[in-house]
């Protein structure tokens, strides 16, 4: 499923706009990554998430965390 679709079925899902779940979502992974244990471990795990900088996007995590899905099933 495209990224755009998933943002539109949110937003109409929620009755609000898109820009306001794209905004959200990667508050989310930003605090996530940010607030996170400063033990190894973690920040191993978080190395593991393909991205362009050190946070990944909304985007580039989704892509990763569905591929792992897929890999466990």
């Amino acid at each position: 499923m495209a990224m755009r679709k998933i943002y539109r079925e949110l937003a109409k899902k929620y009755g609000v706009p898109v820009k306001e779940i794209q905004r959200d979502m990667q508050a989310a992974i930003e605090m996530a990554w940010h607030a996170c244990p400063a033990d190894g471990v973690t920040s191993a795990y978080q190395r593991r998430v393909p991205s362009k900088s050190t946070v990944p996007s909304v985007e580039e995590f989704i892509c990763y965390a569905s591929g792992q899905a897929v890999k466990r099933v």
